[in-house]
């Protein structure tokens, strides 16, 4: 097998110790479309999920939850239970140390409640649990525990929970801590210099992340040690909750997640199944796999909390922007999380306005708490923001594009001393964005299409940045170059789909100039692999990529020194290529790297890097612009996307491949929110979710997406940030979809959507009342 690539520019220069590595120039193999370094095994089905660990005399744990939204346990009768065909554990409550706290928190607010807690405040919450010998037996047991409910008034809409009359989901209120205000500048005054204001209030629905793979784990003791298989976007984080919650050290918890069908945010902590699936190993003394079902993973482990905003906005008739005033609720469900957190940062930060306002103000209600969902609070908060900037543009005769060009701003505005952003590449997301989607042609195509048939074309488009998204220590990576040059990768990240692994490889062969099949990976195992945060928030590449160069670049200092030794040369005089090491002022003089006496004799070169910190007083940000045509029957309400492109700023592009399909799924992800999903509860009678399935819970299919969709990398690597120019990306390709898809809509009926989701039933019957009213 070939080990080190020869072709291509050559391999970065090495730095001297202790200085910062110099950007890269033309890449060899970094920013290509290569395809993921675990390919077969995804698609072979030879990747071991934590979903498919198996271990000898393994029981199945299934949880019996309540059925009611709002509900007090007056008695638990497990009896039965425990006598049934092949049970071989069960606990509630009651049982010997049960009686363990679970944490929430959010909005300033920190709750406790018990693993099995005897006020049920949503529907799904954990009452009992059984270990047996088959999932058919432990469901079968579940079945046959007999519980008393006292049935208790519920809430189960955030715009009626502050009501007077509403019932308190905790005692002292249904508002979570103290409503989170913003302000700069004077907004009445700056309504006053406007030449238009307009106000428009609007909703996002709640959204389930409902991730292929479902939440769980296995769990097995081995005396005191535990060990986990979870599914999870950080072993870190897991090992952690664990630990605190059944007061063990740290040492004594394993937690290993190689693979993971899907999180979307909603996996970045463990869950009480997680506590549950440790108490029913310990209590049948055998290992313990609890998997949670489709319709569980509806109910209990997360959600994008619904939003209900109101956005009044003035500008001039020059396009500057003079005044936002913003106001929000929203409700992490039963427990304080975060409903409305965030949700105001564009309003706050996307454009240049000196007068900003805004008040955010987060609930409690009767359902499952919310968790953290791929870019959360913005695609909410963009849904109001940019269809208010459509429909000011369209107030004062500007195109949209030109209008968001004109509010640019140089520094970020929300943050404290207005520190300045690094590469910023906003205007440069819309400008060319704009030019590939051909905007200007495309709408004065639609302009003069005819608007008096039933079938309608239009086009829009949105902006975003992603607050986040910039990387940060702490972040450790070991390298070890063996004798024959070929490298073993050693990181905690974990690889949540995103393709991580792939371009941590492609760093190392960047340096290293070594081809990625010969780079053996290590990840994800607190008992094997290196500290390391979820992976979530769009930080994994921009955090873990440095510390992956930093120890390449060591191992390539180290080399070089071993090479001086042998050729008796000075190290400074040395330059490292693929599979060679070669004096600068003497090319005669040359060692093959697998024959350099010191790597031979100690048989491994190991290469520690960490990652530095961000630069002081410089913004780090993603930005986004995006842009789609769409075609709406307005007889049946059906709205067909035809294209779609995003352009995005996120630094260097690490991988094509992975950052195409990143943009492509976070687009997708974005018509979900706009077009199909919403949890539907039912507020008046039983407060239950009726849609907690796949077939009632409409996620996109192949059918509805458009065939023709368009990743515009907008290339600024941001070198100062970090020594990859890498920024994120995850989380900003899903920011704008939802209002962009509005705004198309909007410009093919001229009817401005402001609930989602925008589906047949809500659109016809939007469309009869203008009719109407006409």
């Amino acid at each position: 097998m070939r080990i080190f690539d020869l072709s291509g520019p050559p391999v970065p220069e090495t730095p001297k110790p202790g200085e910062r590595p110099a950007p890269w120039g033309e890449t060899r193999i970094v920013g290509k479309a290569l395809p993921r370094v675990d390919a077969y095994e995804r698609v072979s089905g030879s990747a071991v999920f934590p979903s498919d660990v198996t271990l000898p005399n393994m029981l199945h744990g299934a949880i019996l939850r309540c059925p009611h939204p709002h509900a007090k346990v007056v008695r638990v009768d497990t009896g039965k239970a425990r006598r049934m065909p092949g049970v071989r554990a069960v606990i509630d409550g009651s049982s010997p140390g049960a009686d363990l706290l679970w944490t929430y928190s959010g909005s300033g607010t920190t709750v406790q409640t018990k693993i099995f807690d005897s006020v049920c405040r949503f529907e799904g919450e954990t009452v009992a649990a059984v270990a047996a010998e088959s999932p058919y037996q432990a469901r079968d047991a579940l079945r046959a525990i007999e519980v008393t409910y006292e049935v208790l008034p519920f809430v189960a809409d955030e715009r009626t929970a502050l009501d007077p009359q509403s019932h308190p989901v905790h005692p002292g209120g249904n508002q979570v801590g103290k409503t989170d205000t913003y302000s700069r500048g004077d907004v009445d005054r700056g309504f006053a210099e406007a030449d238009v204001v307009l106000e428009q209030s609007s909703r996002t629905a709640c959204e389930i992340h409902t991730p292929l793979e479902p939440h769980g784990c296995v769990a097995n003791w081995e005396g005191d040690r535990l060990t986990l298989w979870e599914s999870t976007q950080g072993v870190y984080a897991i090992q952690k909750t664990v630990a605190e919650v059944l007061g063990m050290p740290l040492s004594k918890v394993r937690v290993i997640g190689h693979y993971m069908g899907g999180g979307f945010g909603s996996k970045l902590t463990p869950g009480k199944y997680t506590i549950i699936a440790t108490l029913l190993a310990r209590a049948a003394g055998r290992p313990v796999r609890i998997f949670l079902s489709r319709e569980e993973t509806f109910l209990a482990v997360g959600n994008r909390p619904a939003n209900t905003m109101t956005l009044k906005a003035g500008v001039r008739k020059d396009g500057t922007l003079t005044a936002f005033d913003f106001t929000c609720i929203g409700s992490g469900g039963a427990y304080p999380f975060g409903g409305s957190l965030v949700v105001d940062w564009l309003i706050r930060d996307l454009y240049a306005c000196p007068n900003v306002r805004t008040t955010a103000t987060d609930v409690y209600i009767n359902a499952g708490p919310a968790r953290a969902f791929r870019a959360p609070g913005h695609p909410q908060g963009a849904w109001a923001l940019e269809q208010m900037m459509d429909a000011l543009a369209d107030a004062i005769r500007m195109d949209p594009v030109d209008l968001r060009l004109k509010n640019i701003p140089p520094v970020s505005q929300a943050r404290k001393g207005n520190p300045p952003y690094g590469n910023q590449g906003f205007a440069e997301c819309l400008k060319r964005g704009a030019e590939a989607f051909g905007w200007p042609e495309a709408l004065k195509a639609a302009a003069g299409t005819g608007k008096e048939g039933h079938i309608r074309r239009g086009v829009g488009m949105a902006a975003a940045l992603w607050s986040s998204g910039d990387g940060r220590p702490p972040a450790t990576v070991i390298l070890k170059l063996y004798a024959d040059g070929s490298v073993n990768l050693n990181m905690g990240a974990s690889d949540i789909g995103t393709g991580t692994k792939t371009v941590m490889a492609l760093v190392v062969a960047e340096e290293l100039g070594v081809t990625p099949d010969v780079i053996q990976i290590e990840h994800a195992d607190t008992g094997t692999t290196q500290f390391a945060t979820p992976s979530g928030g769009s930080k994994t590449v921009p955090t873990e990529s440095p510390a992956v160069r930093a120890a390449a670049v060591n191992i390539k200092q180290q080399l070089l020194e071993m090479a001086a030794r042998g050729l008796q040369v000075d190290a400074a005089d040395l330059r490292y290529t693929p599979g060679v090491i070669v004096s600068r002022s003497d090319p005669s003089k040359q060692i093959a790297i697998d024959r350099i006496p010191g790597l031979r004799m100690a048989g491994v070169v190991v290469g520690v890097g960490t990652r530095d910190p961000n630069p002081p007083n410089r913004v780090i940000n993603p930005f986004a612009a995006q842009f789609c045509e769409v075609e709406v029957n307005t007889r049946t309400g059906e709205v067909q996307l035809l294209r779609f492109l995003g352009a995005h700023d996120s630094g260097r592009v690490m991988s094509r491949l992975t950052y195409d399909n990143q943009v492509f799924g976070g687009i997708t992800m974005g018509i979900g929110l706009a077009m199909t999903e919403a949890r539907i509860l039912d507020g008046n009678q039983t407060g239950k979710m009726v849609n907690a399935n796949w077939h009632d819970y409409k996620i996109p299919t192949a059918m509805d997406v458009p065939v023709d969709m368009v990743s515009l990398p907008v290339e600024i690597p941001d070198d100062e940030a970090n020594t990859t120019g890498a920024k994120g990306l995850g989380e900003p390709v899903t920011i704008p979809t939802a209002a962009a898809v509005a705004n198309a809509i909007f410009n093919a009926t001229g009817l401005r959507v402001t609930e989602t989701p925008m589906n047949p039933i809500r659109l016809c019957r939007l469309l009869a009342a203008t009719r109407k009213e006409a």
